[in-house]
């Protein structure tokens, strides 16, 4: 009788045992690593820019860029010179643990502090794939609704804290405040949520000090 392996099963597992070596990885380094998750154009690459704007001159970081095709994002960031490394998945909606591991060698993750993994732009299946990060964060944004929470339960179920982007236009938009928060509540009750613009800086400094203080507490409880 042949023997049946559920295949869903058997990616994940694989996925996680090279997770765990880039968490490990992170860890040996002293950096904190932060997979950023939305659909596309919420505002990932727009975040990491205001977040390395803001960020204590004695703080260094680095970031992984996936995207299905391309390497405009990643040229936004280089021409800051801040360390970069791109992935294009070349199909493939979302970024996995062994991506990432490849990408490592070509970072100096000794001399980073924060390293952003900026997932492919997808509200479904990135949720599914741990990449050893030490947070999850999603990015949504005040033009894609107040229902993202309702429709794709499983990303935010598995955040760390939420980003809500492009909050200078909710004046402009029909976006109920109240019923996302009530969605966040629902299936992470006590969340993170922070309400900011990349484009005017409203709230940019809230998120960046809870980023640097996550930093601190792990450096902490790792000795760093």
């Amino acid at each position: 009788m042949a023997t049946h392996i559920p295949v869903v099963k058997a990616i994940l597992s694989a996925n996680d045992a090279v997770a765990a070596e880039n968490r490990a990885a992170f860890d040996a380094a002293g950096l904190l690593a932060v997979n950023l998750m939305s659909s596309p154009g919420a505002g990932k690459t727009s975040l990491i820019l205001a977040t390395l704007e803001r960020l204590p001159p004695s703080l260094r970081a680095g970031v992984i860029e996936g995207d299905i095709a391309s390497t405009l994002d990643a040229e936004r960031i280089a021409a800051r010179n801040i360390p970069v490394v791109q992935i294009n998945t070349g199909g493939a909606c979302h970024l996995d643990a062994p991506m990432v591991r490849s990408a490592l060698p070509h970072l100096p993750l000794p001399d980073l502090d924060l390293l952003f993994i900026e997932n492919v732009g997808n509200l479904v299946c990135p949720a599914e794939f741990d990449l050893g990060a030490h947070l999850r964060i999603v990015v949504a944004s005040v033009p894609e609704g107040h229902d993202k929470p309702y429709k794709y339960p499983g990303m935010f179920q598995k955040a760390d804290a939420v980003v809500l982007n492009k909050v200078d236009l909710m004046p402009h938009i029909d976006f109920d405040l109240s019923a996302f928060q009530h969605g966040l509540s629902i299936l992470r009750p006590g969340i993170p949520l922070f309400l900011l613009s990349c484009r005017t800086g409203q709230g940019v400094d809230e998120w960046v000090g809870w980023l640097t203080a996550h930093l601190r507490a792990r450096r902490g409880d790792h000795g760093g």
